[in-house]
């Protein structure tokens, strides 16, 4: 991806070759613990040990879940990680049956406390997946790490989550992507309060302003983020992409233009299998079963 590598080109750092990932299957608790069967991919170790990709597998397959877990840092962005998710990242936008992504945190209370100074660079990662992406914040998600989650489609957080932008406490501004996806997710008003102000706000207050999509009790958000992820990997694929690319790429466009961008997006739904399988569930009365083709 090639903004990817740009940005760890701006750190000096350059991530070694893409190894390969090995595959085998584990057997997790039942239905309603946080994972149930994963076919488990897993990162060499040399790439990273703070980033795991796991891709549901039966009813769920399509969901692939990257779990962030750096406990020893309560998850701060460094090079490791930075390395792990390009890679993950990559492996699923390799993998044409991945359908959605979940991004989560394995450390308790934690979503990500922010980057390491000194290793301060853009994470546009997320956004560029031509699937969707959804955050699963429990705990603190800040500067950073809020600004990771701000990269996602979609934002599901528990009520003690934490979130904020803190940089002009230190005397410099968030330097991923904050100052402007922030004020295009909540207008410019509130975005200059929350960078400004450097204020920290809880999981109720973050849904009240439209920074995330839903907040949950507390334990919950992982629960309800593979609820929404479900009801998206049951709709079809091709659909699912045409419709973020024509709301990513439009927003920024003048009506005409964006229009024009819808058209062209919608002409791609139109002559696939997956539109035939939708009309003829829809007469036949039963769920479709999408291909993705």
């Amino acid at each position: 991806m090639a903004a990817l590598t740009a940005l760890t080109k701006s750190l000096g750092y350059h991530c070694a070759k893409r190894s390969k990932i090995s595959t085998f299957s584990q057997n997790f608790p039942s239905h309603n613990s946080r994972f149930q069967t994963l076919r488990t991919l897993i990162l060499e170790p040399s790439l990273s040990e703070s980033v795991k990709l796991n891709r549901l597998s039966d009813y769920d397959s399509g969901i692939v879940e990257v779990n962030l877990d750096r406990p020893e840092a309560k998850n701060a962005i460094g090079k490791d990680m930075l390395s792990g998710l390009r890679h993950a990242f990559e492996a699923v936008d390799r993998d044409s049956s991945a359908r959605v992504v979940m991004i989560s945190s394995s450390v308790p209370k934690v979503f990500c406390a922010g980057a390491d100074l000194k290793e301060r660079k853009k994470m546009t990662a997320a956004e560029e997946l031509q699937i969707p992406t959804i955050a699963v914040i429990e705990g603190a998600a800040l500067g950073g790490g809020l600004e990771m989650a701000l990269s996602c489609d979609l934002r599901i957080c528990g009520e003690n989550a934490l979130l904020g932008l803190p940089e002009t406490g230190l005397a410099i501004i968030p330097g991923a992507g904050g100052t402007q996806r922030l004020p295009r997710l909540v207008g410019k008003s509130i975005a200059k309060d929350i960078i400004f102000t450097g204020r920290r706000m809880g999981g109720r207050d973050a849904m009240s302003m439209g920074l995330v999509n839903y907040c949950v009790p507390a334990g919950e958000a992982h629960s309800k983020a593979l609820e929404i992820a479900r009801e998206i990997n049951q709709k079809g694929p091709i659909a699912i992409r045409m419709a973020k690319r024509a709301i990513n790429e439009g927003i920024d466009r003048e009506m005409i233009s964006a229009l024009d961008l819808e058209e062209e997006c919608y002409e791609q739904t139109l002559n696939t299998k997956d539109r035939l399988e939708g009309l003829a569930a829809f007469a036949e009365k039963r769920k479709p079963i999408y291909t993705g083709e």
